[in-house]
């Protein structure tokens, strides 16, 4: 499939773990995604952001996590976050990670959901002590979720706010994210690639059920006998 055309309407969506309101984490994240849809304005193409404010969804992820059930609001936001065709994240550092609200929500996603998806990381602290933790433990759970991080993380500490170097940082990942999205290279791996990929039953959403349920062990799953 090739990438989206200028008269498409690219989605973006935010992802804000801050709990307070206003939130220096939703500021940043803000700032991000602001950016990047007045470079895609300037290439000729539109961006809709929506945004998923993790703090209004704290009790569905934690139901998510101790009984498997989905809400209807936990599943909606799922369902915004599946049609994205770029993703900012952005989470508070708390003891020296990534907040727990923002892992658990992807803790409760499929696993298959995100193949591809551009993402910006993006981290907020109290102190620069914790730059890295975008890189260095951002970076890796969005590698097992196979999507394409973009080169420059972004992260903001107190006195950062009004230091030029954020903005410059800010630009950058935006570029990112915008040549990224336009590339449409989630969309081509679903079109193109997806069956080499292994999935579980059921996966993305409940999009991926091509898997061969006439063999021994399946039929042994389901209450049968092997041969």
């Amino acid at each position: 499939m090739t990438a989206p055309t200028a008269t498409e309407r690219l989605q973006l969506t935010v992802i804000s773990a801050g709990t307070s309101d206003p939130s220096s984490t939703r500021l940043l994240a803000d700032r991000i995604d602001s950016r990047a849809a007045a470079l895609e304005a300037l290439r000729g193409d539109t961006v809709t952001v929506s945004v998923i404010e993790l703090r209004e969804l704290a009790a569905d992820i934690a139901s998510a996590l101790t009984t498997q059930l989905i809400t209807p609001k936990l599943k909606q936001a799922i369902t915004v976050l599946s049609q994205a065709d770029g993703i900012v994240a952005c989470t508070p550092v708390y003891q020296a990670g990534p907040s727990g609200l923002f892992t658990s929500f992807f803790q409760v996603l499929d696993n298959d959901l995100l193949i591809g998806r551009p993402v910006v990381l993006a981290a907020t602290a109290g102190t620069a002590r914790h730059a890295l933790v975008a890189d260095d433990q951002m970076r890796p759970l969005f590698a097992f979720l196979r999507t394409m991080a973009a080169p420059t993380s972004v992260f903001a500490a107190p006195e950062d706010w009004s230091d030029p170097a954020l903005a410059k940082r800010v630009d950058r990942a935006a570029l990112e994210l915008v040549l990224l999205m336009e590339s449409g290279f989630a969309r081509a791996i679903r079109d193109e690639s997806w069956q080499r990929y292994q999935h579980e039953y059921g996966s993305a959403g409940g999009a991926e059920t091509a898997i061969d349920l006439d063999t021994d062990l399946m039929r042994l799953a389901t209450g049968g006998s092997a041969g």
